[in-house]
């Protein structure tokens, strides 16, 4: 019966039901069949009102709409091109930093690939880059920054190992500090690669650096530039905690581009705050069911049994490890960051911890496969949104990342077999 009913609800999911309601569903189901009250459903729900750093979540998502709506994207590119476009390669590291930072704060690749895409792409193409180099590079760095603070996907892992109270206590804090030497190999792999890149252009000259210059793209960009000290400095100071510095952002964003700037207009907000705050309904809806769906796993032992089994027939950590990574690009491919974190965290936190994996090490590992998974063919979601962004056959695209793919592909062995690079600076 069991067997027929997880058929049913796997059926469902396939022909296209919400991911939360057949959550829900198998919850629902699980908790009957144990003869626990269906109230747990929302005493759950409820719990997750009462997550003080659950604040952050819309705060963050919010202040990165209003940025992709403003002149912010164009402003950082052009800083970037000032202090990095004198390097060999230098438009090229340009558009990985400002991709990496711009996804750092709207929490999603696809949106950077749009945003900055219409800005980079012309760019690289008239200083002589190769076509499949740019598509490569722009579609590989929409998804550059997941491990950088203030990063969603950090954020949301951070609260869903909090609940399960497994092993180490997991603080966003650390996570924070656990991504910044990871997301910096990455970025320095990538840069390496496009330095080393031939331009066709003879009558390219590398831009050169002027003070005169630097002077008025700093100023011009003088307001958005303490974001990330306003949102780092404040949390590692101990003076803010993580939800009142996504407060804090939220408002300065809006301050700056609303009033200050005058980039957006007042009528254009309330159309900024319904398309942010569906993504964010999206992800807490799916979050509150999968808690009680966490619950049922743990009341039936899933976790334990699946360590006992998988412990059966893997002695080794690191044999674990590679299996681990397998297993998460191909997820990556079929699911969306949101939901992949939330549905398989709670299944993998407690096994990883059985082989001795640090909870922020796993964190790590668990984002910089995502991160790999979004571009990797034939199902990656990135592919397919570049692909209609420059209107480009979907296989010309996976030809163009497939470099890109193996160097990062490289990085993530690096990160998972060296727990040192995540937590080194904690």
């Amino acid at each position: 019966m069991n067997i027929l009913i997880s058929l049913g609800l796997l059926l469902i999911a396939l022909v296209g039901a919400p991911l939360f309601s057949v959550i829900v569903a198998s919850a629902l189901l699980g908790f009957y069949s144990l003869g626990i009250d269906l109230s747990v459903i929302g005493i759950e729900l409820n719990r997750l009102a009462d997550m003080p750093v659950l604040i952050a979540i819309p705060l963050f998502t919010f202040a990165g709409y209003v940025l992709g709506e403003s002149k912010a994207p164009h402003r950082l590119v052009q800083v970037s091109k000032i202090f990095l476009g004198w390097l060999p390669g230098g438009l090229a590291i340009v558009a990985l930093v400002a991709c990496a930072l711009f996804t750092a704060f709207t929490g999603a690749s696809g949106v950077t690939i749009v945003a900055l895409g219409a800005l980079l792409y012309p760019a690289l193409q008239e200083v002589g880059y190769s076509d499949r180099f740019n598509l490569g590079l722009i579609t590989t760095s929409g998804s550059l920054g997941l491990l950088f603070a203030p990063s969603l996907p950090l954020i949301l892992y951070g609260v869903v190992a909090q609940q399960l109270n497994i092993g180490e206590a997991v603080r966003i804090e650390d996570l924070f500090i656990a991504g910044i030497l990871p997301g910096l190999l990455m970025l320095l792999a990538l840069s390496s690669w496009s330095a080393w890149q031939r331009v066709h252009n003879t009558h390219y000259v590398r831009h050169h650096f002027s003070w005169k210059e630097c002077k008025e793209t700093v100023l011009d960009a003088a307001w958005e530039l303490p974001l990330p000290f306003l949102v780092l400095g404040g949390i590692y100071s101990g003076f803010i905690a993580v939800s009142e510095a996504a407060a804090l952002t939220a408002f300065y964003v809006l301050l700056v581009e609303v009033v200050i700037k005058r980039e957006i207009k007042f009528v254009r907000l309330p159309t900024i705050i319904r398309d942010s705050m569906i993504m964010v309904g999206g992800i807490l809806i799916i979050l509150g069911v999968s808690l009680a769906s966490t619950n049922y796993l743990i009341d039936a032992e899933v976790p334990t049994r699946a360590f006992d089994f998988i412990r059966a027939h893997i002695d080794s950590k690191w044999t674990f490890l590679i299996l681990l990574n397998m297993f998460l690009l191909v997820l990556g491919m079929m699911l969306d960051i949101f939901s992949a974190i939330i549905l398989i965290i709670p299944l993998i936190l407690p096994i990883a911890i059985g082989y001795g994996i640090n909870p922020l090490h796993l964190g790590i590992i668990f984002l910089a496969n995502m991160q790999l998974g979004y571009f990797t063919p034939p199902v990656g979601m990135n592919l397919f949104i570049a692909s209609y962004r420059f209107d480009k056959p979907v296989w010309e695209i996976y030809r163009a990342t497939l470099p890109f793919f193996f160097i990062l592909l490289l990085v993530v062995l690096v990160i998972t077999y060296w727990p040192g690079l995540s937590l080194a600076l904690l």
